[in-house]
């Protein structure tokens, strides 16, 4: 009897959980910059989680070593679900094997909830640029060795190591300008700061369809519809190259299992919302919820996956 009235209890308790939560504001941090694709992805879906919960959820950024600030506070927010965190490939996969030692552990530390979007990436030039495509930029960056700068989110982020590859897989020699994030990368290139990027489609696309910025290829193994014109680097010019990103909703290790349900289940519902997915769509994101452990299978397949790519491009901080 005793074990049936705990069992209830748990039950009670577990009930009371997900119809308290979230009994304060809730805060999505970004570890970037405004501007990028996180930023836009936390803003977006903070303003859905509000008309969704009838509580407040703000976006926070807070931008640092190539989002490991952000990574290490939240996860050290231990069993609070009203702190989230948009995790990427760069902070959750690729990070861990540029950095010699992390403040976190990817896997541990945090709550998987979901994934969000799979996010190709644009190889984009600054107007000025004398390439329309991937071959000319190639045969103009050999002719120049080292005169082409391109821009990244900083040494150690996706587009660096994106980038590093393709200079391996082209056999060119561009000079590397590390910002403090996605937008401050792609303001660069707007004003003429350097040649070259690559930037994740969400925050590329606008660029591209304001003439702010050429775009010479899609990094993913097809075309995106927001762009169909614009070929992939494989069909292009390198065979083979793929890379694509991802951003991800996780929260502290421990919180409730009920909270990260409730979390889950809402995320789920907002992302199937017709002007949600229109939205994504429309900036070459792919919605890509997935459950908790389809999630965490995906970080330990890409922790995998961007350490060999580390290795075999040779990218170290700078």
């Amino acid at each position: 009897m005793v074990r049936v009235a705990l069992l209830a209890l748990a039950v009670v308790s577990l009930q009371a959980w997900a119809q308290a939560f979230p009994s304060k504001t809730v805060r999505i941090v970004i570890p970037f910059p405004p501007g990028g694709t996180s930023d836009i992805l936390a803003r977006t879906l903070a303003a859905k989680l509000t008309e969704e919960w009838g509580q407040q959820v703000i976006a926070e950024n807070r931008p640092g070593a190539a989002g490991n600030v952000a990574c290490e506070y939240v996860a050290k927010q231990k069993g609070d679900p009203h702190v989230l965190l948009i995790n990427t490939v760069g902070t959750h996969a690729i990070n861990p094997a540029i950095y010699p030692t992390l403040p976190f552990d990817p896997i541990k530390d945090f709550t998987l909830i979901t994934n969000l979007v799979n996010l190709p990436t644009l190889l984009i030039v600054h107007p000025s640029v004398q390439a329309t495509n991937a071959q000319e930029l190639i045969a103009l960056a050999k002719s120049r060795p080292g005169a082409l700068q391109y821009s990244s989110a900083g040494s150690g982020s996706q587009p660096h190591l994106t980038a590093e590859i393709f200079k391996a897989m082209a056999g060119v020699d561009l000079l590397h300008v590390p910002y403090k994030g996605a937008g401050p990368q792609l303001l660069a290139l707007v004003a003429g700061e350097v040649h070259v990027t690559f930037a994740t489609a969400p925050a590329a696309v606008p660029l591209v369809k304001n003439k702010q910025a050429r775009a010479i290829a899609v990094t993913s193994e097809k075309r995106v519809a927001a762009l169909p014109d614009v070929p992939t680097l494989n069909e292009a010019a390198l065979p083979g190259y793929v890379a694509v990103g991802w951003n991800g909703l996780v929260a502290p290790a421990g919180i409730p299992d009920a909270a990260a349900k409730k979390i889950h289940a809402a995320v789920a519902k907002i992302y199937a919302m017709p002007d949600m997915r229109d939205r994504l769509v429309s900036l070459a994101a792919e919605p890509a919820i997935s459950t908790p452990e389809e999630f965490t299978a995906l970080i330990k397949s890409e922790l995998v996956k961007w350490a060999k790519a580390v290795k075999d491009s040779g990218a170290k901080l700078e």
